[in-house]
């Protein structure tokens, strides 16, 4: 006799949930951001995709599920059966991210949202509707605009609208050749008042489709040629008002907006003290990489949370002073190996901990970064710097010298 039918069959399984019942998140993009979004997802025994352009990308060297290409088939096959799907970085084209909602793909941020960070004359004319302090901007055609708009601002910096990143992108000193050369080879740009400040800071803060936000503490993020080197938690001696205000800041933007998942907010701390919006990111950022020691719930997982509709996870520091420190390739590639970098840092400062990013060197590429906890921050930030101008350079910046030092450092409490 033929057995009789379930009465209760099994509901089809979703294809974005694998065996065990957990969801897929996917990230296009596969450097040291979704490198480290991928060790997070591991302990919340999650599955997480990338979409690499090359097998030797940072996450693909360790990821399981890795798809490999760019254009829009690629992001097509990559984002079936995922989830939800978010960014590693902003260079994914609008038309392309349109196609993928438009197809059921749930990206976090949508199109909408992460338009802000890949234009900054969007970005720039949203922020200054919304009475939240941009500095004085203008879109530039010609260099005839940006002579005028120097000469009534008394200097000026000229951007690329799109695309720049870690000081590329921005000319300090541009000159009317250069704007013509520019534009002539089709690079949309804006004008910027200089703006006289203090230091630059960062807000981090997180929200959910759900609209459950969370913010860690403003930073410092301090700039050489204008790249990050190190991060500075929570930014030394600001004003508790003002870092409360600055959250708020953030957080508004994150709602106008409609980010969901991670968004940074990078500012001026001009000399007056006011606060003025630098630029926005909406992915893991450069400027919360403190967060994976120094905070309850790093900024990986809480953008894992935020992408999956997750309840947020809580931004108490882990310490009273955390600093990050950027790994950065060399002038001149050291003889002594990495490896051998590591064992001598750690044999000197067994509580630092190093994050690297599987990158080939190359003068000033952030390879890695290190991580310091401690009281004090002034002590703090000199561990930090010292680890990670010796993992750069091998070279102790204060002379210090490994032989001898073993023997010391052998039993660690």
């Amino acid at each position: 006799m033929d057995a009789l039918p379930d009465p209760h069959p099994p509901a089809p399984r979703d294809s974005s949930v694998p065996h065990g019942g957990l969801p897929v998140v996917g990230m296009i993009g596969a450097g040291q951001l979704a490198r480290m979004t991928h060790q997070a997802a591991i302990a919340l025994g999650q599955s997480l995709r990338v979409l690499a352009a090359s097998p030797t990308d940072p996450a693909a060297q360790v990821c399981r599920d890795v798809h490999i290409g760019t254009d829009l088939a690629a992001m097509r096959a990559f984002a079936a059966g995922t989830a939800a799907v978010t960014f590693d970085h902003e260079g994914v084209p609008q038309a392309d991210l349109r196609t993928l909602a438009a197809a059921g793909v749930t990206l976090h941020p949508g199109p909408d949202a992460l338009l802000h960070a890949q234009d900054k004359l969007v970005m720039r004319r949203r922020l200054a509707e919304l009475g939240i302090a941009v500095p004085a901007f203008a879109e530039i055609t010609s260099p005839d605009d940006f002579a005028a708009f120097s000469a009534e601002h008394g200097g000026a910096v000229l951007k690329a609208v799109r695309g720049g990143y870690d000081g590329r992108g921005v000319w300090l000193d541009a000159t009317p050749e250069l704007v013509a050369e520019l534009l002539a080879a089709g690079t949309p740009l804006m004008a910027e008042q200089r703006v006289a400040m203090r230091r630059e800071l960062a807000a981090l803060v997180a929200r959910s489709p759900y609209g459950q936000a969370a913010a860690w503490p403003v930073v410092e993020t301090v700039q050489e040629d204008g790249q990050c080197v190190q991060v500075l938690a929570p930014a030394p001696g600001l004003d508790e008002e003002v870092a409360v205000a600055t959250q708020a800041t953030a957080l508004r933007i994150a709602t106008e907006l409609g980010v969901t998942g991670l968004l940074a907010v990078e500012l001026f701390e001009t000399d007056t003290g006011a606060m003025v919006v630098n630029e926005l990111a909406m992915r893991p950022h450069n400027s919360g990489h403190w967060t994976i020691e120094g905070a309850r719930t790093s900024q990986f997982e809480q953008h894992l949370r935020a992408v999956l509709d997750y309840p947020l996870g809580s931004t108490a520091m882990t310490a009273p002073a955390v600093v990050m420190a950027n790994v950065l390739g060399a002038r001149t590639e050291p003889e002594t190996s990495l490896d051998e970098r590591c064992h001598h840092l750690f044999a000197r400062f067994p509580d630092v901990k190093v994050h690297l990013y599987g990158k080939a060197p190359r003068p000033a590429r952030k390879i890695g970064h290190v991580t310091a906890l401690g009281d004090d921050p002034v002590a703090v930030r000199e561990r930090a710097v010292l680890a990670a101008t010796w993992l750069s350079t091998a070279e102790w910046a204060d002379g210090w010298s490994i032989h001898g030092a073993r023997k010391e450092t052998a039993h660690v409490v």
